[in-house]
């Protein structure tokens, strides 16, 4: 009979804390279930969910955010090309990536940001003294201020001048991206 006084005095208890704590959800004001889309809202700019994919390291999500990206602009510019070359690096896609990231920088002004990340897949494709000299450029038009341009560039140039004692798997280079965000690009062992 004491067990079941325990018992029920238990659960008085359990109920009578369970009043005390923090309110629920109130469901007059905003209802039980998670708010809905604002279909009046402004969208997010393609190519800025396209970086923020590349830097999460989804790099065909980002290439069919670009895609699309370039449709609502009318077509492909610079910053779509050279995040495209920059997406198609991050899979392994060589050629495609000198493809997209040549164009970049050629038929528009090029900002040192692509030319770095040219250079980068010149590197990756064993043209180290074409990388040299675009990293060179890269670094003339940055004025010197990035890190990043300026390692990769000391880099091809150990490989370039020694290229016998410079292991080519050893080398890490950087990509640079515009804004503020950077990514790196490793080897595969």
């Amino acid at each position: 009979m004491k067990t079941g006084i325990r018992g029920l005095l238990a659960l008085f208890l359990a109920f009578g804390l369970t009043a005390c704590g923090q309110p629920g959800i109130d469901a007059s004001q905003t209802g039980p279930f998670a708010p809905g889309i604002d279909l009046r809202a402004e969208g997010v700019d393609g190519v800025e969910v396209a970086h923020r994919l590349i830097a999460a390291g989804e790099f065909e999500l980002a290439i069919k955010s670009f895609n699309r990206a370039a449709l609502d602009r009318g077509g492909l510019d610079a910053e779509i090309l050279s995040g495209l070359g920059t997406a198609n690096l991050g899979l392994g896609r060589l050629n495609q990536a000198e493809k997209l990231l040549r164009r970049a920088t050629t038929e528009y002004d090029p900002e040192p940001s692509d030319l770095n990340n040219l250079g980068v897949v010149l590197m990756e494709r064993g043209q180290t003294a074409e990388a040299v000299q675009v990293f060179r450029k890269a670094f003339a038009l940055d004025d010197g201020e990035s890190t990043l341009i300026r390692d990769n560039l000391r880099l091809a140039l150990a490989k370039s001048e020694n290229s016998v004692s410079v292991e080519p798997n050893e080398s890490q280079y950087k990509l640079v991206r515009r804004g503020s965000s950077d990514f790196l690009i490793r080897t595969a062992s």
